[in-house]
Parts: C-alpha cells; structure tokens; sequence
C-alpha cells in the first residue's frame, strides 16, 4: 500500500516537473523557431509557429548576425572575460576556502561569514559605487574586469570550496608536510587535486553566471568600443530604430547554445561537486 501511494506521488511529481520543463524550454523553442524565419514571418501572426517553405530563411540569419555589428569582436570579448573571470575565481577562492577551513581563528571565521553574506547582497545596492570605484582604478576593460567578478563571484565559490574542504582529512596534508612539501606544494598537489568535483561544479556555474552576464559590463566597460554578446544583442537594429528580429533571434541562440552544452556536459560534476560541497562538513 505503502508503494503504491509513493508510485502514485512520483508519476504526479513527474508530470508537474514535465510539465514546467516544458513551460521553461518554449521560449528557447520559439527563439530556434524564429531564428530559421524571414524577417517579415516574425513580425506576424506566424511568430509562434513552425516554419514553412514560404518562411523558412536557412541560416541566412546566422551569417547576418556574424557578419555585423561586430559579432566575432564580441565573441572574443566575452570568451576573454568568461575564462580569465572563471580561472581567477577557481584559484584565489580555493587558496582562500583552504586557509579559513585550515586556519582556524576568529579573524578566518570572520572572513568566512563576510563571503557568505556577500552572496545575500543585491547587486543593484552597489551597481552605482561600483561603476565610479572600477572608473576610478581604470577596471573597466575586458582584460581587467576579472577583478570585479572575482569580488561577487566569490561567495559561492568560497562556501561550497569550504564546505568541501572540511571533508578532506587533516592528516593527509600532515603526510605530505612530513614528506617534506611546503604549503603551496601541499596545495597544488594534494589540496587541488581532490577539489576536481567541486572545481568543475564552480567552474561552470560561474562560467554561465559571466557568459550571460548583461548589467555589469553594461555599468563597467565603455560600451562604444567593447561589447560582450549579451551586451551586441540589443544594438541588432535598423533604420529609424526597427530591430532585426531575424538576425537578433539567431544571435542568441549562439549566445546560448555554448553554454548549454557546457553545462550538459558538465551536469553529473555540478550534482557531485554541489552535495559534496553544502552537505559535508
């Protein structure tokens, strides 16, 4: 009696699941659908449906979007800032969430606390001070703003690395001090290495977090000469301000599908690295 009530609640769970999974996959659906269209089928009452042999424009959207508004410029900028944001947050906040699980005083444990706060602060509180702070220190260039991300970014990094880094055993560090490493040999070989599932789980949620990211570089960088992807889709426009819905629609599914393989493939180390890193300890 008892399985049957929990198989009757998993088939329930499974279809209100299905069911938002669904709601969640349409707009991408629609922008795929809409991408492969004329320009004249997507201003219509055709927007929501398949394309048809009267609609369908092939790539010709895809090559339109790369061919202008500088589409491969900011390709580069946004992979530059994605990477050098992401390997800076990996780095510092493992060193970081090592020395506060290791060092054990008030001063690591208020650090600690200060990290896990920032991750409750909204970000439109400081967007303002920020943009006069990063003008001020000239942190307003595509190979510079890793610093800023490093600042916001480094909350949950350090509370899942933490998190993660209570589980490893003491004594196996201890071993490798006695074999006669010093500390940094003891964390790049020893510490790192066992950090590899929470490593790829930070990298990728941090990776999608930079790659989308649309208001901070809107804030930060000089918008006349650099542009990221997110920050190009809205300048897809034409004469007396009609945007090009075709060319702007492929546009983002070329923003969006790196990222989604990426996080496909990753998925099984995100769920590993996520429990082994707010679970134990």
């Amino acid at each position: 009696m008892k399985k049957a009530k929990e198989k009757k609640s998993n088939a329930i769970w499974s279809v209100i699941l299905g069911v938002l999974s669904i709601a969640y996959m349409y707009p991408i659906v629609m922008i795929l659908f809409n991408s492969l269209k004329a320009e004249r089928a997507i201003s219509t009452n055709t927007a929501f449906k398949l394309p048809t042999a009267e609609t369908f424009a092939g790539l010709a959207n895809y090559v339109n979007a790369i061919n202008s508004q500088g589409f491969l410029k900011s390709l580069g900028y946004s992979l530059l800032i994605t990477v050098t944001s992401v390997a800076a947050i990996l780095l510092f906040c493992a060193m970081c969430s090592w020395y506060i699980t290791r060092v054990k005083t008030k001063i690591s444990n208020g650090i600690y606390l200060l990290f896990a706060f920032s991750m409750v602060v909204p970000f439109q509180m400081v967007m303002f001070t920020l943009s006069q702070t990063a003008d001020m220190l000239s942190l307003n260039k595509p190979w510079n703003i890793w610093i800023i991300y490093l600042g916001f970014g480094a909350g949950l990094a350090v509370f899942m690395f933490a998190g993660f880094m209570k589980s490893i055993p003491l004594e196996v560090e201890e071993a490798s001090m006695i074999d006669g490493c010093n500390p940094l040999q003891t964390f790049f070989m020893i510490v790192m290495p066992m950090l590899k599932p929470t490593m790829v789980s930070v990298g990728i949620l941090e990776a999608m977090w930079v790659w989308n990211d649309y208001l901070l570089p809107t804030l930060v960088l000089d918008i006349k000469k650099y542009r990221t992807i997110p920050m190009l889709i809205q300048y897809f426009r034409g004469s007396y301000g009609r945007v090009e819905m075709g060319p702007m629609m492929a546009c983002i599914m070329l923003t969006v599908i790196p990222i989604v393989i990426i996080y496909l493939a990753g998925q099984k180390h995100i769920i590993k690295g996520v429990a082994a890193g707010a679970v134990k300890g």
